[in-house]
């Protein structure tokens, strides 16, 4: 639920537990209280998705973070000398946030993210379904893989997913089914992260192993690690 106007430095998006999973409206963390993995609310066990909890929606350019740093961690717009910050670049074609339970370490240097460390925050993911999703909603995702940006020096990863109720996500397995069935599309997701910060007067970014998506195994185990970091 939404506190204070939106568009001002205050405001914020809290997350309750729904009713019936406790007593009360606790505020919940979307951060470290949402399991990684998702559970099946039907039968309580875990199924093959994970848990991803939207900052952005697609089609939209408001740059919307959870507040790593505040009390109950809500979704605030990121400021920066207190001017709330759009991404420049235009809207985003994906639905954008992160995997909660998960950490890039600042002081773990990947030996595949050319050297650098991880950029102190939940691991980043976008889901590439049709869906459009609200910052602070929870959806489960099928994991397709990952790219390694190199952002300022540290280590960003994005992770590729789809919606597990997409219409795609039944011919999406792996990152090659992507290029596959959706092409051009890991293409522009990379160009995304490579140009964005462009019109801020920032030089392009980079990405490492060879500027290429890998496969969900791989992702899988960068995600583990980040999780095991949390």
């Amino acid at each position: 639920e939404s506190h204070g106007e939106e568009g001002t430095l205050e405001y914020r998006i809290k997350a309750h537990e729904k009713d019936g999973v406790a007593k009360g409206k606790k505020e919940i963390s979307l951060w470290h209280d949402v399991t990684l993995v998702h559970i099946d609310p039907a039968t309580d066990r875990p199924t093959p998705y994970l848990n991803f909890v939207c900052e952005i929606p697609k089609f939209s350019r408001k740059k919307y973070e959870i507040a790593t740093d505040e009390v109950g961690n809500p979704i605030k717009q990121d400021e920066k000398k207190g001017k709330l910050r759009e991404f420049k670049k235009g809207d985003i074609f994906f639905n954008y946030g992160c995997l909660p339970r998960t950490w890039e370490d600042p002081t773990f240097f990947h030996p595949d993210a050319e050297g650098c460390r991880g950029d102190n925050d939940p691991v980043d993911v976008c889901d590439i379904g049709m869906r459009i999703v609200q910052p602070g909603e929870i959806r489960p995702v099928k994991v397709l893989g990952i790219l390694c940006m190199i952002d300022e020096g540290e280590a960003d990863w994005k992770v590729v997913a789809i919606d597990a109720e997409d219409k795609w996500a039944p011919f999406l397995n792996d990152i090659n089914d992507v290029e596959k069935h959706l092409p051009g599309q890991l293409d522009a997701i990379r160009e995304w992260f490579r140009t964005y910060k462009i019109p801020d007067g920032k030089p392009p970014n980079v990405f490492g192993l060879g500027e290429r998506f890998m496969d969900k195994a791989y992702c899988l185990e960068v995600i583990k690690e980040c999780n095991h970091a949390w």
